[in-house]
């Protein structure tokens, strides 16, 4: 199958405690190389801890933040980090926020007519007739076009979001946290309106979540990242049923489930490494209970391992 979207040692740095002249005090290492391949028509879920480099990642990829070093590829195409145009016509950002993602000066008629000016070039008759329709498939009445984004409910905000990405015709979607700020009924109505619209357009999704449940009943696969790497990739049903790398295991160990009580994983005592001092070898070693001396060498590559691709020298059974 076409491969939708590729990443070849896509990275991003950071310069911290930035000086008038000379180098910086340090550098964080936010998303360390990446390589991944999307699917067409598939949905890949990114999950990881706060601070892992999720939404770098995700900024890269829609041109907002260019990174440090690397290649994108959009079915086979590279895209030009120059012309935020190439960006735009083929792969679209859903924010986390669906209101203040919206500019709170412009009428919804105002937010959704400007991809199909800039990007397409369409008149005010073609514009009219574009917007119906995709009002028509994310369920959303064409009386809200003239009111501002202050006056919608959350759930709304977020269809607008999505119809926002839509009216640029893009075919790749990064969803970033889409539901986190929304009630749990509305949550279900917007992943359903996602999975509609997937189906309908054969779009294809990076979904972005910290809600493991929700990643795993969206996606096709899942990559887990830790401290800006990717350690695990894998089957979303097996991803966290037998996960292969620690972490992994630790991340659904973490998830609350219903009728368990909620207990930690690991100790209070527990910190994430120092981005600006980083430890040697596999940054998860020194909270890893299988980590040995030789986890101290170097960062272990993605190698297969029944199924999955997995960064780690002593991987799970």
């Amino acid at each position: 199958m076409t491969d939708a979207l590729r990443l070849e040692g896509l990275s991003r740095e950071f310069p911290v405690g930035k000086r008038l002249f000379g180098k910086p005090k340090g550098i964080v290492h936010a998303v360390r190389p990446v390589d991944l391949s999307v699917e067409a028509g598939e949905t890949l879920g990114i999950v990881g801890e706060s601070g892992c480099g999720k939404s770098t990642l995700a900024r890269m990829l829609v041109g907002l933040l260019p990174p440090t070093t690397g290649r994108i590829e959009i079915e086979g195409k590279p895209l030009d980090t120059a012309d935020p145009a190439a960006f735009g016509k083929r792969i679209q950002y859903v924010f986390q926020d669906p209101i203040s993602s919206l500019n709170p000066r412009k009428t919804i008629r105002q937010v959704m007519e400007a991809p199909l000016k800039r990007l397409h070039g369409m008149d005010r008759a073609a514009r009219e007739r574009r917007i119906a329709e995709i009002f028509d498939s994310v369920n959303l009445r064409e009386e809200f076009l003239d009111r501002y984004p202050h006056e919608f409910s959350g759930g709304q905000a977020q269809r607008i979001g999505i119809a926002r990405a839509l009216a640029a015709q893009a075919r790749i979607l990064i969803l970033d946290e889409p539901v986190s700020a929304l009630d749990v009924s509305v949550q279900a109505q917007v992943l359903n309106l996602l999975a509609d619209l997937k189906r309908e357009l054969g779009l294809t999704y990076l979904f972005i979540s910290h809600d493991l449940a929700v990643v795993e009943a969206v996606s096709t696969r899942v990559a887990v990242l830790y401290f800006g790497s990717v350690v695990e990739v894998g089957r979303a049903e097996d991803i966290f049923r037998a996960p292969k790398h620690p972490y992994t295991k630790l991340l659904a160990d973490s998830a609350p489930v219903v009728g368990r009580p909620l207990s930690a994983p690991e100790g209070r005592e527990t910190e994430l490494p120092d981005p600006l001092n980083p430890p040697p070898g596999c940054p998860f070693a020194p909270r890893c209970p299988r980590a040995t001396e030789a986890c101290t060498g170097a960062m272990p590559a993605l190698e297969p391992q029944t199924g999955h691709r997995v960064a780690c020298i002593h991987p799970l059974g």
